[in-house]
């Protein structure tokens, strides 16, 4: 009797749906998946290491770097954590509030826009990429309007913002508002009912609550399963509590569970930020603090005052209270949290994240085991995993 063993094989990093950076090892008898190991490092920049060498001020950079699809909402969750260990989270104005939460949906719709076309893409529905970017485009062109970056604005600051919106951002947005619901239509149209579409996802990938919440799995990989957590629900920051939304989850939790919850959440999105532009007042966008936060430009232009503080504050920076704090926001791919501790120096003693990639690749293997070489990278896609917050 001839003798058969199963195969080894890897998948990435150079396979696009691997993003250029992730290594799988697969073991297959014939086309089917016995084992998944993924292997990271390729990326590795030690980001957490390099911030415990800056300042509080000059590690906000380094957030915008790991999920670079939802960087906005990167520097959220590290200046409320850097707000928290300053003592000073209840200081921040009304209007920075509410901006920091649209400006934070809105790159929530463009980091799902960026998932649901490379998402579709990699399976083979090539047509939604185009219809995607076009959405996706137009929230960069409104984010780069505000902040003058379109991926990696470092534009949301320990004390507020870094500038005002003008009225040409707040007419903009409106409009794109009012069109993006029935821009969501038009993928639904494409996609969610398309035979071909439901034969590669439905059933496959599927994860039980149990084992969700074993692995730590948070955002909608987590709510595809049927469990409603959301950060901005379960412990509300910057006014969230107020806002008027719902959590979508699913009843499988399979790769079409998560398909579904992601788009329901884009339309959710949407509802907050029409929300917060409803209820934009006039006011400061930034914490008048000497000790932490610059001053207006204008008076760095025009006091020796003002430029002096302004060069001490971004030169060598501010000193913490000795402590430790966590703060977590809800990023686009699940609960996303800052560890700092602080020694009382004007560097953080200690940098740590807790990334919602990273945690949610664990599960890979229980969503892949049993199926087809060609449904892990349906899998992959449904994780909706970056990179550079994995390997951060």
């Amino acid at each position: 009797m001839a003798e058969t063993k199963n195969m080894i094989v890897n998948m990435g990093p150079q396979h696009p749906a691997t993003h250029g950076v992730l290594r799988l090892v697969l073991e297959l008898d014939g086309e089917t998946v016995v084992d998944v190991i993924p292997h990271l490092g390729h990326l590795h920049r030690g980001i957490e290491k390099l911030a415990e060498h800056k300042t509080y001020h000059q590690a906000l950079t380094l957030t915008d770097r790991m999920d670079y699809t939802g960087a906005l909402i990167n520097n959220l969750g590290y200046c409320l954590a850097v707000e928290k260990l300053l003592d000073i989270e209840g200081e921040i104005p009304d209007r920075a509030n509410v901006l920091r939460v649209c400006l934070s949906e809105l790159q929530r719709i463009a980091g799902h826009l960026l998932w649901l076309a490379t998402h579709a893409l990699d399976i083979g529905a090539m047509t939604m990429l185009f219809y995607c970017f076009r959405e996706r485009e137009i929230i960069h062109d409104l984010l780069e309007e505000v902040t003058g970056a379109r991926l990696t604005p470092s534009f949301i600051r320990v004390g507020g913002l870094a500038d005002d919106i003008n009225d040409k951002f707040i007419t903009k947005t409106t409009d794109f508002i009012k069109k993006f619901p029935s821009r969501v239509d038009e993928y639904e149209l494409m996609l969610t009912h398309n035979p071909i579409w439901r034969k590669r996802i439905n059933g496959i990938g599927i994860i039980s609550q149990e084992d969700c919440i074993s692995y730590a799995i948070t955002g909608p990989v987590l709510r595809a399963a049927g469990v409603s957590y959301d950060i901005r629900k379960a412990q509300p920051y910057s006014g969230y509590e107020s806002y008027d939304f719902e959590i979508p989850t699913g009843t499988t939790g399979d790769v079409y569970d998560r398909y579904t919850v992601r788009l329901t959440e884009m339309r959710q999105s949407t509802r907050i930020v029409e929300q917060a532009l409803d209820r934009l007042a006039d006011g400061p966008v930034m914490l008048d603090d000497f000790r932490y936060t610059p001053p207006p430009k204008e008076d760095v232009y025009n006091s020796i005052e003002g430029l002096i503080r302004h060069f001490k504050l971004m030169s060598a920076g501010y000193k913490a209270p000795e402590g430790e704090v966590y703060m977590s926001v809800e990023g686009t791919k699940g609960e996303l949290g800052y560890y700092l501790v602080s020694d009382g120096s004007e560097n953080p003693y200690r940098f740590r994240v807790r990334p919602p990639c990273f945690i949610n690749l664990q599960a890979l293997k229980d969503m892949s085991v049993g199926h087809m070489v060609a449904d892990v990278i349906a899998v992959i896609g449904s994780l909706d995993i970056v990179l550079g917050e994995i390997d951060r």
